[in-house]
This record gives C-alpha cells, sequence and structure tokens, in this order.
C-alpha cells in the first residue's frame, strides 16, 4: 500500500466528514437489540451495525475488548467487521491499546498493522506509557504499510488525570510530551502525517497545544459522555482539521432497526460536517 495513510484520512474525511463511527458490542447493547450475549448475537450485532456505519463514515473504530470478551468466535467476528468495513469504503481505526516492547510490541505490530493477518487495519490505538520510543516499531511498520497509529496523549477518565498531568522535567505535562513526540513524526508531511492522538473531547480546554502536531486527533466523548459540536470547536479551536469525532453507544442504540440505525449515524455525522 503505497499510499500515505494521513493521505488517506483525509480523503476519506473530505468525502464523508469527521465522524469516527464506533463498533462496541457491549452486552448490554446486545441486549437491548433483543440478541443474545453469545458469539451469535456478537456476529449479528456486530455486522448489522458495521454494514450500516461502514457505508456512511470514513472510519469505523471497533473496540477489540468487547471481541476478545467471546475468544476465539470473537475474533472471527472482528475479522469479519474489518472486512466488510473496508469493503465499503471505510477507514478501520482497531482500538487495541497496545503497548509493549521489543519483540513483543513486533508481534503487536504483526497482527495488527503489517499486513499479515485477518485482523490487520487502517490505524491502531497505542500506549506509550512504557516510553513512546517504545512504539516505534509499530510506527515504523505502520508507515511503511501506508497505516497509522494513535497515541493515548490525554484521556477523559477521571483515573488519568494525576498520571497525564504529571509535570515532566521540563516543565510540560506528560500529555503534552506524547503530543510534542508525535508531532516530531508528523514534521513536514501533508495534507497530515500518520501518527495521531488520542484526546477526550470533554476535558479543559487548553490543558494540550495541539498547534505542532500536523496529525489527526481522535476526539472521544462526543455524543454519549457529553461532548457537542460547539465542544470540540471551544477545546480544539476553529482550525480543526484532522479531528475525528468518536461516536459509539449514542448511535448503536438506535438499532437494530435499519432505517433508524442510519438516521442516527446520518444525523451525527451531518452535525459535525462544518467542523471538518
Amino acid at each position: 500500500m503505497s499510499e500515505k495513510f494521513g493521505k488517506r484520512l483525509a480523503d476519506a474525511v473530505a468525502a464523508r466528514g469527521p465522524l469516527c463511527a464506533g463498533i462496541d458490542p457491549h452486552p448490554g447493547l446486545i441486549e437491548a437489540w433483543g440478541l443474545p450475549v453469545d458469539p451469535s448475537g456478537l456476529e449479528r450485532f456486530s455486522l448489522g451495525a458495521t454494514e450500516i456505519l461502514a457505508a456512511e463514515t470514513a472510519i469505523i473504530k471497533p473496540q477489540s475488548a468487547f471481541f476478545e470478551a467471546f475468544g476465539a468466535p470473537g475474533i472471527a467476528v472482528l475479522e469479519r467487521v474489518i472486512e466488510t468495513a473496508q469493503a465499503a469504503g471505510a477507514l478501520v481505526l482497531l482500538d487495541v491499546k497496545r503497548g509493549d516492547i521489543g519483540s513483543t510490541m513486533g508481534a503487536y505490530t504483526a497482527a495488527y498493522v503489517a499486513g499479515q493477518t485477518a485482523l490487520t487495519a487502517d490505524a491502531i490505538t497505542v500506549s506509550p506509557y512504557l516510553g513512546f520510543g517504545s512504539l516505534k516499531p509499530a510506527i515504523d511498520t505502520a508507515r511503511a504499510n501506508g497505516r497509522g497509529v494513535f497515541v493515548l496523549a490525554r484521556t477523559s477518565n477521571p483515573e488519568a488525570h494525576a498520571l497525564q498531568n504529571a509535570l515532566l522535567p521540563n516543565g510540560k505535562t506528560v500529555a503534552q510530551g506524547i503530543v510534542d513526540a508525535a508531532a516530531e513524526c508528523n514534521e513536514g508531511a501533508s495534507p497530515y502525517g500518520d501518527v495521531g492522538v488520542v484526546v477526550g473531547a470533554t476535558i479543559g480546554a487548553g490543558e494540550l497545544d495541539l498547534g505542532a502536531l500536523n496529525g489527526p486527533v481522535l476526539a472521544p466523548g462526543f455524543g454519549t459522555q457529553g461532548a457537542t459540536a460547539d465542544d470540540l470547536r471551544k477545546l480544539f479551536g476553529d482550525d480543526l482539521k484532522g479531528v475525528l469525532a468518536a461516536s459509539s453507544r449514542d448511535i448503536l442504540k438506535y438499532g437494530p432497526d435499519p432505517a433508524k440505525l442510519r438516521d442516527a449515524v446520518r444525523r451525527t455525522r451531518d452535525s459535525l460536517r462544518p467542523l471538518g
């Protein structure tokens, strides 16, 4: 795959808007769809949602943990979700939050971004908390294969505050240090680089300086967790190039009726178009 992820993402967002639609087969949602919480229910829920959402959005984000909870049958469903979404023209950001060192990180890389398995996605989420340098195998392999990574920087869960806003010796927060390291990876890229960051849409305005990032920002917290399109503008400024608003359960709750689910994703997507 010769075209860079940053370019592929920019093209997808230009065509379909900046919504990142999550596929989160939470047991409660599966039950709400009138399905059994077993591999058959997982498959019907996940593929039914993917067929609708992937046709309407730029990027689909399956949450790997909910599939892993079903063991091998769940992983098989996840493989089909990835295949179905890509066939519909959506990019797939697999939410796995992997992070390790050496050969272990290499194995994660082989699984998700090297193009060697059916779990290969267009991008994955990764954790930098063994040191940003530990992500180098994933970043290098993703880039070589036209794929990307999104690095956890400033998440909105309360437990994250003490760690991610802790001050480094240079006076910057840990989260800002991660953003700055990602920016170095993206320097000179156009329209933007392949290394994105994850920044919760519900954090405080002004916590982070994203001006030099030159890469995409995944902003979970849009919808159910309370963030609105106006909140995104307040948080990230008027120039929202590369900001992907992530929403999952706020859309998925409208299933299993295909028409209601399609209407919900279209409403959400269209509410964000002025931001793209």
